[in-house]
């Protein structure tokens, strides 16, 4: 696999679209990570960590609207790609719909948002949007 983060987030908008209530993938330090950021940030139910075998999988309970049953994530959109990657300084660090959405970095601090690289001052690679 050439890309595992852009698989993660593939698999995340597979099951959104299909109403899925878990999805479960392959674990990585980073996909841990990922997975941290959106549920500290209120876009996924719930999380479990499985160490199984050498690599590990991840379960990721969705959320949902209880009645009208719209998913919390609207868009998951790839930014940095292994062909193209993508820094930003502390300068021009992106604004997800005007700070309604949010934007995943990594950065020497760690996996992060944008509000959070803000108040460290710090830039990085931006990973993804997420809203």
């Amino acid at each position: 696999m050439t890309d595992p983060i852009s698989d993660y987030l593939t698999r995340l908008r597979n099951a959104l679209k299909a109403k899925h209530k878990i999805v479960e993938m392959p674990a990585s330090n980073m996909k841990k990570e990922l997975t941290k950021v959106l549920f500290e940030k209120g876009y996924i139910l719930s999380y479990k960590f499985e160490d199984t075998g050498i690599q590990g999988n991840i379960k990721i309970a969705l959320k949902y609207h209880p009645t009208t049953k719209i998913p919390a994530i609207k868009k998951l959109e790839r930014i940095s790609k292994p062909g193209l990657r993508k820094y930003v300084g502390t300068d021009d660090l992106p604004r997800v719909l005007n700070g309604l959405g949010i934007a995943i970095l990594s950065t020497s601090y760690g996996v992060m948002t944008d509000k959070e690289a803000r108040e460290k001052n710090t830039g990085g690679e931006v990973l993804c949007y997420i809203y």
